[in-house]
């Protein structure tokens, strides 16, 4: 898992799960991380999933919760 922080990334690959939930692989796209790859399961999401491929996004991790922004 990444530090708290604020990252740049790129959503790679997102596939939606039985329970609504859709897990996100994001590559980190700049900074001393750029290159590692984390996965992310989000909720509460109204995007479909084939919709996120290729999505920049900032993901955003505060004490060791993470979020995406779009």
């Amino acid at each position: 898992m990444l530090d708290d922080g604020t990252y740049d990334v790129i959503i790679i690959d997102a596939n939606a799960r039985d329970d609504g939930a859709i897990a996100m692989d994001v590559a980190v796209s700049s900074g001393a991380r750029r290159g590692d790859v984390v996965t992310i399961i989000a909720t509460g999401l109204t995007r479909d999933a084939i919709d996120l491929l290729a999505m920049p996004a900032t993901l955003i991790i505060e004490g060791g919760t993470p979020r995406v922004v779009f």
